[in-house]
């Protein structure tokens, strides 16, 4: 059974920030090379993204709901790479993805071309 989304359009508008506080966030276009569903979870997947000169990183996301481990290899997906590491499930986290939600369904966000993977966004 797949859990649906909250219904984002009516969500209260977040409080206001600076350029410059968006300034410091460093997205990065990553390619999955590797991904896993976390054992004993419902939601986590467990990937291994390329980011070019970055080099590869673990990265857990909350969306196995939606996406199979197997979906995800091959894409170019945006990720924000300066997050502070997270522990999941005991796996250390290293960055976070970016995607959006429409009617619960998951929206996941890539580049229109192939981009060498550690793209930044600007």
């Amino acid at each position: 059974m797949r859990i649906p989304l909250p219904n984002t359009i009516h969500m209260p508008q977040k409080p206001e920030i600076t350029y410059d506080d968006f300034a410091k966030i460093d997205i990065r276009i990553g390619t999955v090379v590797a991904a896993e569903a976390v054992p004993e979870t419902d939601r986590l997947i467990k990937c291994t993204i390329d980011f070019g000169d970055l080099g590869t990183r673990t990265i857990v996301s909350g969306i196995r709901q939606w996406k199979s481990p197997e979906e995800l290899v091959g894409l170019q997906l945006p990720y924000v790479v300066n997050l502070a590491p997270r522990q999941l499930c005991g796996i250390e986290s290293r960055g976070m993805l970016v995607a959006g939600s429409f009617d619960g369904t998951l929206m996941l966000m890539h580049p229109d071309l192939k981009v060498p993977p550690g793209t930044p966004l600007s």
